[in-house]
């Protein structure tokens, strides 16, 4: 005969199986909300991908609005293109501009769509032309410290 306490720790058992299950399909989609399944795409060729990877945010005015979907690198250009996923809802003029921004020091980064003022969209697969890759924090500590020993010397 099973006992209360075997009783209770089986019920426990299953049920840490059960969180252990839904975390597991969680991550294996990618963490993806339902609102972002489907939409359509859009490209950036970037000098630099620095902190950004499949599935991390794309922001408009700072409100997530897509996932990039992809990085692959142009074997012609050397740059990589990300590919960005968007609702159908979000429609971009065509002279927006990507930008890959972090949040702050030691946070992830995103990538950042500003909108432009043109009267005609990207149309599904087209590619965004104004881009601004990652900026590396050391290499920006560099120049300032380099400008400061040339300012320095006689």
């Amino acid at each position: 005969m099973v006992s209360a306490a075997e009783r209770a720790e089986l019920w426990v058992g299953a049920a840490v199986l059960a969180v252990a299950a839904g975390f597991l399909i969680w991550s294996t989609s990618g963490g993806r909300t339902s609102g972002l399944g489907g939409g359509y795409e859009l490209r950036a060729a970037f000098p630099n991908v620095s902190g950004i990877e499949v599935g991390t945010d794309v922001r408009v005015a700072g409100v997530r609005v897509g996932r990039v979907a992809g990085i692959e690198l142009d074997p012609q250009t050397y740059l990589a293109e990300a590919r960005l996923r968007l609702p159908e809802s979000i429609r971009l003029p065509s002279d927006s501009a990507a930008l890959i921004q972090s949040d702050g020091l030691l946070g992830g980064a995103y990538i950042e769509l500003q909108p432009g003022g043109a009267p005609d969209d990207l149309p599904p697969g087209a590619e965004i032309e104004d881009v601004q890759g990652a900026v590396s924090l050391i290499s920006l500590m560099m120049k300032f410290v380099d400008a400061q020993t040339a300012d320095d010397e006689p």
